[in-house]
């Protein structure tokens, strides 16, 4: 369908692969409406019943957001950026079908947020999780908002500030990661559950998920509307830029 993904259909079971691993899947805008694009197509489609999202390669399922972008935004670029993830984000919450997430590797900042929403999470042991965003002089507003909502204030505010990864089994201690497995498991592992998921009532399976939708809606608005204040706060102080140039000097010596 696109440059940066790659995806298929069989037995009703509807496969999106992210792929720039040269990247480590990290996306930018185009690559999310692709995503966003296939996601929306794969919900009207009659002939799939459940959807799997996964990375290219070994390394990672996504890195994130692609700092290449992310180090020239401007205040107004960061809230055109904000209702870029609020349109992602809703197409997310919004689908009527199951949505599994087969991580391989390390899924950070907004591809932790994204990984989260999706229903049922397979891993292996070199899975990490995290929300490093204040690493890169990023405020979070979206992540503390999904942490929130699936682990409680305690442990999002230790995530968010710290920035640090967990691994594989301190996720699935949580409750985050709902099967781990070994790595060239993950995959049939995924479509196993989603087949389970497909032959379920598909009525009663999408009034579940609207309901899921429903409980969490207020929540997810203020996080967008707070996040575009706190973006444009955050990038007209000018600390995200420096910090991510200090990060592509590192990562060059």
């Amino acid at each position: 369908m696109g440059s940066f993904i790659e995806t298929s259909v069989s037995d009703r079971v509807a496969v999106i692969t992210l792929n720039r691993p040269e990247k480590l899947n990290a996306w930018n805008t185009a690559m999310r409406e692709e995503i966003v694009a296939a996601l929306s197509a794969y919900d009207r489609d009659p002939a799939v019943a459940a959807i799997i999202m996964t990375g290219k390669g070994e390394r990672a399922f996504c890195a994130g957001q692609d700092l290449e972008e992310a180090k020239h935004f401007d205040v107004a670029r960061s809230r055109e950026w904000m209702h870029e993830w609020e349109r992602y984000y809703e197409t997310l919450r919004a689908l009527s079908k199951p949505l599994i997430m087969a991580l391989n590797g390390v899924a950070a900042g907004s591809a932790f947020q994204v990984a989260l929403l999706g229903d049922i999470r397979v891993g292996h042991p070199g899975v990490r999780m995290g929300q490093p965003e204040i690493n890169s002089g990023i405020a979070s507003v979206t992540g503390p908002w999904i942490m929130k909502e699936m682990l409680g204030m305690s442990r999002t505010i230790e995530l968010t500030l710290t920035g640090r990864l967990m691994d594989a089994e301190e996720c699935r201690h949580i409750g985050l990661i709902h099967y781990l497995v070994d790595q060239d498991q993950v995959m049939p592992k995924a479509l196993e559950i989603a087949r389970m998921l497909a032959a379920k009532p598909p009525v009663a399976m999408r009034l579940d998920k609207q309901r899921f939708r429903e409980m969490t809606e207020p929540s997810f608005r203020d996080a967008i509307e707070a996040g575009i204040r706190i973006q444009a706060e955050s990038y007209a102080s000018g600390e995200p830029a420096r910090m991510m140039e200090a990060f592509f000097q590192a990562r060059a010596k």
